[in-house]
């Protein structure tokens, strides 16, 4: 009687691998005179990527660029009450910019990496919505640009960022972001020379890969070619 039951079980096997996609995995154990089958869920051989790809989209597209590599650090301050405007105007913290300012920011900061460092970004694109609403706050061209004419955040070639360790640790730059005085320029010389000196590593990486610094602020960073852009308003979805 078990040889026959056992004839059959095999029989009923055989016909289901015939019938069965290759994509699953049969496996078959004994436990004493009974016979189990475990069906393991097909799974795809096509795995999909950890991140998006850049070719193909135009240079002027925004992305987020946390889609295209996850070797950056991030401080949104903007999306937070932790700046000098005192108030929160992001709806939510991401770092989106064109895909042309992306290409040059996984460059650069590959030589970071080759150092021992990596960039952490404070801000990205600001859309122009978010410039009048900065504006509203502190109408001050000395500290934020009229949202008339716009700033490269606007058009998606600018960044504000440091450096910190692959561990996590940042470079003493002498300031916190958005420090507005002497100490945050990059021709006071009057600084510990660590401090210089890690200013000048993250200055001369950036312009390397082509981006330009402005004198009062050694976190502030525009790529070359990003000047005639137009200020753009493309606003982001918050999950």
């Amino acid at each position: 009687m078990k040889t026959f039951c056992g004839s059959i079980v095999i029989l009923l096997l055989l016909l289901a691998c015939k019938e069965r996609p290759q994509s699953e995995t049969l496996k078959q154990s004994v436990l004493s005179d009974s016979t189990t089958v475990e069906i393991i869920a097909p799974t795809d051989s096509k795995t999909k990527p950890k991140f998006k790809s850049l070719s193909g989209l135009a240079d002027s597209t925004f992305v987020r660029l946390a889609d295209f590599s996850d070797d950056f650090a991030y401080d949104m301050r903007y999306a937070t009450k932790n700046n000098f405007l005192k108030e929160k105007v992001y709806d939510c913290a991401e770092c989106y910019t064109r895909v042309k300012t992306v290409k040059a920011l996984l460059k650069a900061n590959k030589a970071f990496m080759k150092l021992g460092y990596r960039i952490k970004f404070f801000d990205c694109y600001r859309p122009n919505s978010v410039q009048y609403k900065m504006w509203a706050i502190v109408p001050n061209p000395q500290y934020v640009a009229n949202p008339k004419k716009g700033s490269i955040h606007n058009k998606g070639g600018a960044v504000d960022i440091t450096l910190e360790t692959l561990e996590g640790k940042e470079l003493d730059m002498g300031t916190d972001f958005d420090f507005f005085g002497k100490r945050a320029y990059h021709d006071n010389l009057d600084l510990p020379e660590s401090i210089l000196e890690n200013r000048k590593v993250l200055k001369e990486t950036m312009e390397e890969y082509g981006f330009w610094s402005i004198r009062t602020e050694w976190w502030h960073y525009n790529l070359s070619t990003a000047s005639n852009d137009k200020v753009a308003n493309f606003k982001w979805e918050c999950e």
